[in-house]
């Protein structure tokens, strides 16, 4: 697999080929086409369905003073822009409420993001 990277990060700087980067929460959203009555075609992502929180693999946090979910992205995953998997980790319909209380503890996807020696940008 490690042979396929290099050209899958070349795909990514392709326009078309991936419609979202594989660092995006909508990279693997199945896309869906709606045609207007003129004809033209809108391209866009479909609904993202979570699996339930109770089955996901994840590691305890206790929030500090003046984390954010983008800073723990990156003490975690290498890549403040992965904020979105400990959102979707945790059940909160605003990814601000799982640090805007110091204590709180929120769960850390165990299998998300990318391997700090294995960031891609």
């Amino acid at each position: 697999m490690a042979d396929i990277e290099p050209y899958e990060s070349a795909l990514d700087s392709v326009p078309g080929a991936h419609p979202y980067p594989r660092t995006s929460r909508y990279h693997d959203a199945e896309i869906g086409v709606h045609q207007l009555p003129d004809g033209t075609e809108v391209r866009y992502a479909k609904r993202r369905l979570l699996p339930p929180v109770e089955e996901q693999e994840t590691r305890a946090h206790t929030v500090g003073a003046g984390e954010r979910p983008d800073l723990l992205a990156q003490r975690y995953f290498g890549d403040p822009g992965q904020w979105w998997q400990i959102a979707d980790a945790n059940p909160v319909l605003d990814p601000r409420e799982l640090t805007e209380e110091a204590g709180r503890v929120i769960g850390i996807p165990a299998g998300g993001g990318f391997p700090q020696g294995d960031r891609r940008v």
